[in-house]
């Protein structure tokens, strides 16, 4: 027999490229060649993995029978699992049908896993199934369930699931995270200014204590912050500010600049304008004025001001529901679009804001960004390009809705507002070369790496409060629509708390490459005889070949 050349094709498939396979298959090495990396775990969740010293185990409920888009979710899923168990033998995890194993419902439910009802459409014909598209991770004590479908309103099956895979690490090991933390970071809700009542905070303070250890904080003296309530503040490594409607004093302000530049994390929600929804709807017409917080200097600090006048947005806004008559003893409702609540719709690539649902704000005002040496500023959301201003004190009424596109008194045309930005950098104090630092012992001039969110809207954390009972955050009872302002806020507690960079995975782009569905029906037929007949070609052709070299060698 003739010897096989190592430089030969022959030779590189035996002795290069099949060993090579033989031994990748034997180690479970795989190389990753996708363009955006989908099957390499980022440095950061290898860490947090690394960091799991206990057996951790993981329950997924999706198994079964369900349409083919979930399966896609399915095995995604399970080959991230696979990895995680690679990098620590500590994870566990395995594939449950609830419906088959007869797990009872309100178990299901009191571990946070809700049904998802959709359409399975087999032979013409269409019914429905009920899948639970969740992960319950178990650690001792410690119990977590992670959605594995993102909540995102208005988008088909395919897309939502290409949605949910890219945002799939993010979930399973920032949860993974959760359920092996014995320490909880704490986070203190400032409570003197007459901020939110706890009924209209419920919501918020519901995500918060998810995955965090949150309480309010109050005065000691019960008027206003003082040094003696320092020590409490240092042990927060995050500070909420909701709707404050009460001035601070200068000394406040020292207070909470100080505890920014020792690290502290802030989350401001501020409602430049007085204008209350309920007054509105009780008068037909309400007088919204300035509200002054005395926050000016302390925000121009920071490269940010907030402007006392309401954005009203033509272009991206919600509903408004209301009682627009009577007949025969029973209220008619009208739904008619209300520029005064505009949308928060996410146009960039920012972690916080990417993958959710459209945000609500609430007679928001605007912010301008200055811009400061080393702090970076990053636009959360901002209204359209069709916008205008409405300066205050100035009447708004119901009535406009009728003249959307219309231009009041006291209304301009103007370019798209910033409803929300991040900042982040190092910060240099307002008090620095003010009198008013000596009043604070060990005052610090600058921040280490540091991070801030500004809303300028303070409804965009209150839950609407019907017959004494909490609504879910971003739920429109009238319209029974439901907004991203919860995931917005959540996603905005963890990239400010966030010292694994985990929340960079929420930026993962997973191209889509579907074949076409139009060009597929159109050349069916073309393809099933191309596939059918060019296998018989090749069967036929290489035993014609066959036959020819039989007999030109022994012919």
């Amino acid at each position: 027999m003739k010897n096989i050349q190592f430089k030969s094709p022959l030779g590189i498939l035996l002795f290069v490229i099949l060993p090579l396979v033989i031994i990748l298959a034997i180690s479970g090495i795989r190389l990753d060649l996708t363009k955006e990396k989908r099957y390499t775990l980022s440095e950061s969740t290898i860490k947090v993995l690394e960091g799991v010293k206990k057996p951790i185990y993981i329950e997924v409920y999706l198994e079964g029978d369900f349409p083919a888009d979930f399966k896609q979710l399915q095995s995604e899923t399970k080959f991230i699992l696979e990895n995680f168990r690679k990098v620590n033998p500590n994870v566990d995890f395995k594939f449950v049908d609830p419906i088959k194993t007869l797990i009872p419902k309100d178990t299901l439910l009191s571990r946070g896993i809700y049904p998802s009802v959709l359409d399975d459409r087999k032979s013409g014909k269409t019914s429905q199934i009920e899948i639970y598209p969740y992960a319950y991770i178990k650690n001792g004590r410690n119990k977590v369930a992670v959605p594995l479908i993102v909540e995102q309103n208005y988008t088909d099956n395919a897309e939502l699931i290409n949605k949910s895979i890219e945002n799939l690490e993010y979930n399973l090991v920032s949860k993974l995270k959760i359920a092996t933390n014995e320490d909880f970071k704490k986070v203190g809700v400032l409570i003197n200014q007459d901020e939110l009542s706890p009924g209209e905070f419920q919501g918020f303070m519901n995500l918060a204590l998810e995955n965090y250890d949150a309480g309010p904080i109050i005065p000691k003296n019960q008027v206003e912050l003082t040094m003696a309530d320092v020590p409490l503040l240092k042990e927060m490594s995050a500070l909420v500010i909701a709707k404050p409607r009460k001035a601070f004093t200068d000394g406040e302000k020292v207070i909470l600049d100080q505890y920014i530049m020792n690290g502290g994390k802030t989350l401001w929600m501020i409602d430049a304008v007085n204008a209350e929804m309920d007054t509105l709807m009780r008068s037909e017409k309400l007088m919204p004025f300035p509200i002054d917080l005395n926050l000016t200097d302390f925000f121009f600090n920071y490269g940010l001001r907030i402007n006392p006048a309401l954005v009203k947005d033509v272009k991206k806004f919600a509903n408004l529901k209301f009682v627009a008559g009577e007949v025969a003893g029973n209220a008619q409702y009208s739904t008619q679009p209300w520029p005064y609540f505009p949308l928060g719709i996410a146009e960039n690539e920012h972690p916080i804001t990417k993958n959710i649902n459209p945000v609500k704000f609430e007679f928001p005002t605007s912010i301008d960004t200055l811009g400061r040496k080393n702090i970076k500023t990053s636009v959360l959301f901002e209204s359209s390009e069709r916008t205008t201003l409405k300066q205050v004190p100035n009447y708004v009424s119901l009535e406009e809705i009728n003249t959307v596109d219309s231009l009041g008194q006291m209304e301009k045309p103007s370019t798209p507002k910033i409803f929300a930005v991040a900042l982040q950098g190092k910060f240099t104090s307002a008090y620095s070369s003010r009198i008013e630092r000596n009043s604070y012992p060990n005052f610090k001039t600058s921040s280490p790496e540091n991070k801030m969110i500004v809303i300028a809207d303070g409804d965009v954390a209150r839950n609407k409060v019907v017959k004494g009972k909490p609504l879910p955050l971003g739920m429109d009872i009238l319209t029974q629509e439901r907004f991203g302002n919860e995931q917005f806020l959540k996603n905005a507690l963890d990239y400010l708390l966030d010292d694994s960079n985990l929340m960079e995975l929420r930026n993962r782009n997973i191209e889509e490459r579907l074949l076409d569905r139009y060009l597929i029906n159109e050349e069916r037929n073309y393809w099933q005889w191309f596939n059918l007949l060019l296998p018989l070609a090749i069967i036929a052709l290489l035993g014609v070949l066959f036959f020819w070299l039989r007999k030109k060698k022994f012919g």
